[in-house]
C-alpha cells in the first residue's frame, strides 16, 4: 500500500463540491485522513474565494490509476479540461505526493510543485503530515509551512462531513 496525499479545491458550489469529493474517496479509498477546510483567494485569476483541503489515502492503485479516476470525478462534477488553467473550477483534485516518489511517474509531476508555492496546499498537507519529509526538498511540511514567506491569506471554515466536523471557522 501506499500513502498518497491529495488536494482537492472548488469555488462552484464549493461545500456540495467536497463533500463530492471526500464521499468518493471514502467510497473508493476507506478511512480519509481529512486537513481542516481552508477558504482561499483565488490565485492567477479574478473569481470567487476557492474552499481547499488535502486528504490522506492508502492505496494499491498507480499514480495512472488514481489520476485517471480524479480526472473522471472531476468530469462528472462539471469540470471542463478545455477552461483556461486559471479559471473558476467545480473541482479540482491533485495527487501531490505518492510514498517518496520523485519524477514524473505516469505523466504525473511528483511530488507536486503547487506544494512549496501554495498556502492553499502547503498549509493542509502541514495540518495532517507535518513530521512527514518533503520527497525532493527534504525538509518536513511544518518546517515548510514554518518558513512560508508569501503573501497569500487563507483562514478555516465550518465544515462538516458524515456528522463529522471536519474544521472550524477562527473567532
Amino acid at each position: 500500500m501506499s500513502r498518497v496525499y491529495i488536494s482537492v479545491g472548488t469555488n462552484i458550489e464549493r461545500y456540495r463540491h467536497v463533500t463530492v469529493a471526500l464521499d468518493a474517496l471514502a467510497g473508493w479509498f476507506g478511512d480519509l485522513t481529512i486537513s481542516p477546510v481552508y477558504e482561499s483567494e483565488s490565485v492567477g485569476f479574478e473569481g470567487s474565494d476557492f474552499l481547499n483541503l488535502v486528504v490522506g489515502i492508502d492505496t494499491g492503485l498507480s499514480v495512472g490509476e488514481l489520476s485517471r479516476r480524479f480526472k473522471q470525478l472531476e468530469a462528472d462534477n462539471g469540470r471542463t479540461r478545455s477552461a483556461p488553467k486559471f479559471s473558476p473550477r467545480t473541482l479540482d483534485l491533485d495527487i501531490l505526493t505518492y510514498d517518496d516518489s520523485v519524477g514524473v511517474v505516469d505523466g504525473v509531476e511528483l511530488p507536486r510543485a503547487e506544494i512549496l508555492k501554495n498556502a492553499f496546499v502547503l498549509r493542509p498537507l502541514a495540518d495532517i503530515a507535518g513530521a512527514e519529509m518533503h520527497p525532493a526538498c527534504r525538509q518536513t511540511y511544518q518546517q515548510l509551512w514554518q518558513d512560508y514567506q508569501r503573501d497569500q491569506k487563507l483562514w478555516p471554515v465550518d465544515f462538516s462531513w458524515q456528522g463529522r466536523q471536519i474544521s472550524r471557522a477562527v473567532g
